[in-house]
């Protein structure tokens, strides 16, 4: 029966505090990071105070779904970092109490933001997407003489080509103006230079009133009323002040508001839903009309009309007419015409062919939104839960509270989610990859990768020491690792220095005949290495006991004999007999034959190195052996 403890009250209120504050931390970042793609439209509008709040308002309804599974990876992440920093997570282990268990109010916790994200993401959403984009077209139509930059062409306006060299915000003046105006065709083209002048919207907001000062007009005179004339005339005109009027439409139209509603990010998983059956009806009846059309369009017979049926269509397909002998009947002047009316036919086919397909491929572009933001409310859900299991058994891991550690394996994670759910989104809404797959790609991923963080933090698996991967790195490298003995500070028996001294002579003994037996510098045979089982045992033995000698001498206070104790090499005992120690991987390396190849040249370079080892052992002992019994210590 499940029972709220103090320590699940205690856990909860170390989460809780952590959470709030690093929800509005995420949420502020993400906010920002959102709002630096409209700053443009935002600067030098004249937006009340009121305006401003609705628009952060539903900007931060719109981004929260975001910044939860980031707030509840951080907030897990310096919660359980903490307790292992103040040695609390050992304690709550010492107890009995297993992490799994420590997890499970947090877990309760993290499923019901799961049902709050989602909630978000279906009602809350949905409202305020279309609200904000609502607000930002409006704004974006506020003050459009505002909208046009400094020192390059702005196209907004219908028809015009506007070139500003410099503008004054305070007053509205545009300085260094030029308009390239194209009405119908370059015979209609006019080009107007003015010095400064001023944009004003009309009081229905369905024109442009342009007032330019002290400038010139050139505009091309009609060419069909010189129909004789090469060139193309135009007139020009010196002005001191000039007005223009210019459409633009100000004011939100159904088109606008029809556009924003009917964006799926603006609908709930019902709506989407059932948007999509009627979507994919719609889909289907223009296929089946443009290939009605295509068949009506390629087999015409003066019997076939809009009403006949696709059946008679394909019968009149079937016609077996020879075309070529009836085209080698016609005269020359009659075969140029018939070419040349089959290349404007098939010219305007193929234009209806690519707009049709333009045309098909937004429908099904519009399809493809719309299953993705169904798919997209359920995993990005899920992903508070996935972002706990990550953050949680991440900090019983690190063992390392506050925002320094913390904040940077958060910022990994969520660079990792990022591009993965990015990639995702864009490669199945280019219809490159299947929706399911490109909207699952991050889950799929992630959620290995936080069952493996939560088993190996439940075991007390040891997964973020960088000295275990260095010494595994530099093993399968063969990097030499040296030795560190120092000066013991309590030393409770001294070291037995002729016996000691007897099991170095006995040692070079055993290294002398070994040097006889085994010629290291000659290559092994490959089957021996790869396929047969067999471990260098007399090396092992001289290895330890070296290494018991080295260990009692370690002891000494004798600052000459501790230096020549560093001397002695680290012996790999193994690595010049075989690559691995389990026989069938080493079967497998010697099959595959560029890894068996690299593991064999590596096998030699470890008998050269041993070579020198035995030699280094011998020459040390010797001078260890030599000041032992000179020196009567």
């Amino acid at each position: 029966m499940f029972r709220i403890k103090k320590l699940d009250i205690f856990i909860t209120k170390q989460f809780a505090l952590l959470f709030v504050g690093t929800f509005f931390i995420c949420q502020f970042v993400l906010m920002m990071q959102f709002l630096w793609r409209y700053v443009d439209d935002l600067i030098g509008k004249g937006l009340t105070i009121d305006v401003m709040a609705q628009f952060l308002w539903y900007m931060g309804l719109m981004l929260m779904p975001q910044a939860f599974p980031l707030a509840i990876l951080l907030s897990s992440l310096i919660t359980f970092g903490n307790l292992g920093e103040s040695s609390e997570l050992t304690a709550i282990k010492a107890a009995g109490i297993s992490l799994i268990q420590t997890f499970r109010p947090l877990i309760v916790i993290a499923i019901l933001m799961t049902f709050v994200s989602f909630y978000f993401q279906n009602v809350v959403g949905p409202h305020a997407n279309q609200s904000f984009y609502q607000l930002l077209l409006g704004m974006k139509q506020k003050s459009p003489e505002l909208e046009i930059p400094e020192g390059r062409f702005y196209d907004g306006i219908p028809g015009s080509n506007i070139y500003v060299q410099k503008k004054d915000l305070k007053t509205g003046m545009l300085y260094g103006i030029m308009i390239y105006r194209m009405t119908g065709s370059y015979e209609d083209a006019a080009i107007i230079l003015a010095d400064s002048g001023m944009m004003q919207s009309t009081a229905e907001k369905k024109h442009l009133l342009l007032s330019l000062y002290s400038g010139e007009w050139f505009e091309n005179m009609r060419s069909q009323d010189l129909a004789n004339s090469a060139a193309v005339p135009y007139r020009r005109e010196t002005f001191s002040t000039k007005k223009i009027l210019l459409d633009f439409d100000g004011e939100f139209n159904l088109a606008d508001v029809a556009d924003i509603s009917g964006d799926a990010r603006a609908k709930g998983l019902d709506k989407i839903l059932h948007d999509i059956d009627s979507i994919k009806e719609f889909n289907d009846s223009v296929g089946r009309a443009f290939y009605a059309e295509a068949m009506r369009y390629n087999y015409r017979r003066p019997h076939l009309e809009k009403k006949d049926s696709l059946k008679s269509i394909q019968e009149a397909a079937s016609d077996k007419t020879n075309y070529d002998s009836i085209f080698s009947k016609l005269k020359n002047s009659d075969k140029q015409a018939a070419v040349r009316s089959a290349l404007n036919s098939m010219q305007l086919q193929m234009s209806d062919i690519e707009f049709k397909s333009d045309y098909a491929e937004a429908l099904h572009r519009r399809t493809r939104t719309h299953q993705i933001e169904a798919i997209k409310k359920f995993t990005l859900s899920l992903t508070c839960i996935i972002f706990f299991f990550i953050g949680a058994p991440l900090g019983a891991i690190i063992r390392k509270g506050g925002l320094g550690v913390p904040v940077i394996v958060s910022v990994l994670v969520f660079i990792v989610y990022y591009i993965l759910d990015n990639t995702g989104y864009r490669m199945a809404r280019e219809d490159e990859w299947t929706v399911g797959f490109g909207m699952s790609i991050s889950t799929v991923v992630l959620t290995p990768l936080a069952a493996f963080f939560t088993y190996k933090a439940n075991n007390d698996s040891v997964v973020f020491n960088i000295d275990l991967y260095k010494n595994m790195a530099m093993k399968i490298l063969g990097i030499r690792t040296k030795r560190h003995l120092y000066r013991k500070e309590v030393i409770i028996e001294d070291p037995k220095y002729q016996e000691d001294a007897q099991a170095l002579e006995h040692i070079n003994s055993d290294i002398y005949k070994y040097s006889k037996e085994h010629k290291l510098l000659h290559w092994p045979s490959p089957i021996k290495v790869f396929f047969k089982e067999g471990d260098d045992q007399r090396i092992e033995e001289i290895n330890e006991q070296l290494e018991t000698t080295i260990e009692d001498l370690s002891y000494t206070t004798d600052k000459q004999i501790l230096a020549e104790l560093n001397n002695y090499p680290v012996v790999s005992p193994n690595a010049h007999t075989r690559p691995f120690r389990r026989k069938w991987l080493n079967i497998i390396t010697g099959l595959v034959l560029p890894v068996g190849i690299i593991m064999y040249i590596r096998m030699i370079r470890f008998r050269l190195r041993l070579y020198k080892d035995l030699r280094t052992i011998r020459h040390t002992s010797d001078r260890i052996i030599s000041y032992i019994y000179n020196n009567k210590v």
